[in-house]
């Protein structure tokens, strides 16, 4: 199967399966698993934070960085298709109570002008705008890299305005491989910020959250009381380690075979539109004279090629670890004899 529905779809390779059998594990919630801490100080320097904490899902990161920075009634200001919107079930307003103030974008990026039109006046008769989050890199917008001098202004402006801000960094490090620039830079003017181990970077499990060292202490009562804390954890940190050493550098692989299928599908027949990937999400869209996003990802799948359904005539493939040019091969061919 050449599996491009998602980057999420990497299995642990056996070198860093074998990282666990090595792992100086203890209990977690005590404190004792040096490996979690090891992980922990190195994602922390990594962001150019404070201090950081594990965490079991990039969504636990941002639904806790949301209830940490909000108060019930709260307005958070983030792009319309951001992941806190349409992939964590509610969580914003089930979890804390806030209201989403959504940002209507092309590509998931909003300057600083929008940022300042965004935030209510003070009044008893509108929500209290609080923070703004940023995803980086944008998913549904093609794996977009925020531009740093677009971000800082905008960051810039959140805090003049006495909010918060969070970044969603999912595939922050496939930012920092694209945009040649550290992860640090990138997370500069956030209050809080997280990176994902199970994207491209291939784990099973985990991300890590960074901020301020209050922001992590209180970061913790929350992952406690939503039951997330954990035990011998350092079985899974270990593999996050081995990921951070062998798997942020290849990510440029990725950009380079998305970009090498995009080239090719781009005028093909029964295609409408590629949108060029900026790192390792591919988007395109299908003539609306031919079989639709659902027909064309059911015969694909005859020809052991996965890919997502991202709207009636929009689909999307993401490259990752687990495929390569041949794959890439397959998926183009797949899509020509499909057409």
């Amino acid at each position: 199967m050449h599996n491009f529905f998602s980057d999420t779809q990497t299995k642990p390779s056996r070198a860093m399966l074998e990282t666990v059998f090595s792992a100086e594990v203890g209990d977690e919630q005590r404190g004792e698993d040096k490996t979690v801490k090891e992980l922990e100080a190195r994602v922390a320097d990594l962001l150019g934070k404070e201090a950081a904490v594990f965490m079991p899902s990039g969504t636990m990161c941002n639904e806790i960085a949301i209830n940490l920075h909000c108060r019930p009634g709260d307005d958070v200001i983030c792009a319309h298709q951001s992941h806190i919107i349409v992939a964590e079930g509610g969580g914003p307003a089930a979890l804390s109570g806030v209201m989403i103030h959504a940002l209507a974008t092309e590509d998931g990026t909003f300057d600083a002008d929008a940022v300042g039109a965004a935030v209510n006046p003070k009044s008893r008769y509108a929500p209290n705008s609080r923070l703004v989050s940023f995803e980086q890199t944008v998913n549904l917008a093609g794996g977009v890299v925020w531009p740093l001098e677009k971000l800082a202004a905008a960051a810039e402006v959140a805090k003049a305005h006495g909010l918060a801000t969070h970044m969603d960094g999912a595939r922050l490090m496939n930012a920092a491989v694209a945009s040649g620039r550290p992860a640090k830079h990138h997370a500069a003017q956030m209050d809080s910020v997280w990176i994902d181990f199970t994207k491209g970077l291939g784990t099973p499990f985990g991300a890590v959250l960074a901020g301020s060292a209050d922001f992590i202490e209180r970061a913790w009562s929350v992952k406690q009381r939503w039951g997330g804390a954990m035990r011998q954890s350092g079985t899974m940190a270990a593999m996050c380690l081995y990921a951070l050493d062998h798997n942020v550098d290849r990510l440029a692989d990725d950009h380079a075979l998305a970009a090498s299928i995009a080239e090719r599908l781009t005028g093909m027949a029964g295609i409408k539109l590629v949108i060029q990937p900026a790192t390792n999400i591919l988007i395109f869209d299908l003539s609306e004279d031919g079989p639709d996003a659902d027909q064309v990802a059911r015969d694909l799948a005859k020809h052991n090629v996965q890919v997502s359904v991202f709207g009636e005539w929009r689909l999307r493939a993401v490259t990752h670890l687990d495929v390569g040019p041949a794959d890439g091969d397959a998926f183009v061919e797949a899509i020509g004899a499909v057409l």
